[in-house]
């Protein structure tokens, strides 16, 4: 006789909604945008189908659809048209992050809640996180460009900064500065477990920031180690981050998860360009059902451990109740 029978709590969709372990909820996304200079663009981003470079006039706009619909955490990129040695116009005032934060924070105030990712490689002209010199990026020199960058945006009316660099020490650098300008309220959310992944290879392109030499991996971490992520992290919470993510997410699972269980902060995870676009174009071609697998993934990052998720599914989930 089977005295066991786990398929008893598998027999409709009642019993299996009521017994379920993990949840989602509208409450956990975070959607992200890229901005660009000028007025009245909405320029499709061909490595991302379905995503659009929006000038500051149209991003008000998208975002009074989103709302509507329940996107109020958005996570803003700029991607500007000058270039420079010294990243200055990611923290001026020209900066299309600066000026975007100031129009929708006058439109919508604290219905909506801002992030904005802090790092040089779209403003530079070599395209790196950080200050390059002699082929090498040089950490110390950068963490001052990358606070300036955190005390702009928060001037401007960021909620959060999210800092994705990996230089070290910059955590406590940016606390230190926002701090100490009476940003203290001002949020850090660290990629803190940021790999030098394949998976960035379509952001990149939407944002112009791909390196002109060489590649990331003095910086960003290397994917084969595991013990290595839990120790970047324990250094920005001690440094002071209120959140600590994991970048890219779908292939990192086990960091997520390892994470999730050493850690008292909460987890963000960011669902990267690469694994989107790879959704995007396998449901384009008829090979999978779009829907069934955003959300197959979507509950595999909230049962890893994630609090937060930043997706570019978001729109296309509550635009079409797949949540």
């Amino acid at each position: 006789m089977i005295i066991q029978r786990p398929r008893r709590l598998r027999a409709n969709q009642l019993i299996r909604n009521m017994v379920a372990e993990t949840h989602l909820s509208k409450d956990m996304f975070m959607y992200p945008y890229f901005v660009i200079p000028g007025t009245n663009h909405k320029n499709t981003i061909s490595s991302l189908p379905g995503l659009h470079h929006f000038s500051v006039d149209e991003l008000v706009k998208d975002v009074e659809i989103g709302l509507k619909l329940g996107i109020n955490k958005l996570l803003l990129f700029g991607v500007p048209e000058e270039k420079s040695e010294d990243a200055h116009t990611a923290y001026d005032d020209s900066s299309v992050v600066v000026k975007a934060l100031k129009a929708l924070k006058s439109a919508y105030g604290s219905d909506i809640y801002l992030a904005t990712d802090i790092c040089t490689c779209a403003y530079m002209t070599h395209g790196h996180c950080g200050v390059l010199y002699d082929g090498v990026v040089q950490n110390d020199a950068s963490l001052e460009i990358l606070s300036k960058i955190a005390l702009a945006h928060a001037a401007a009316g960021a909620d959060m900064v999210a800092p994705s660099d990996m230089m070290d020490g910059r955590i406590g650098a940016m606390r230190n500065a926002l701090d100490a300008s009476q940003f203290q309220d001002t949020a850090l959310m660290a990629y803190s477990i940021k790999f030098a992944s394949a998976y960035y290879g379509p952001f990149r392109e939407a944002a112009g920031s791909a390196p002109q030499q060489g590649d990331r991996k003095s910086y960003q971490m290397d994917f084969r180690n595991r013990k290595e992520s839990m120790r970047e992290a324990y250094l920005d919470e001690q440094q002071g981050a209120d959140i600590i993510m994991v970048k890219p997410a779908l292939a990192y699972l086990d960091i997520i998860s390892d994470l999730s269980a050493s850690t008292k902060l909460p987890v963000a995870c960011y669902n990267v360009s690469g694994e989107y676009a790879m959704v995007k174009l396998a449901a384009k071609a008829g090979l999978i059902n779009e829907s069934a697998l955003v959300m197959e993934n979507m509950y595999a990052f909230a049962r890893a451990g994630a609090n937060l998720i930043i997706t570019y599914h978001v729109r296309d989930m509550l635009e079409n109740n797949w949540l």
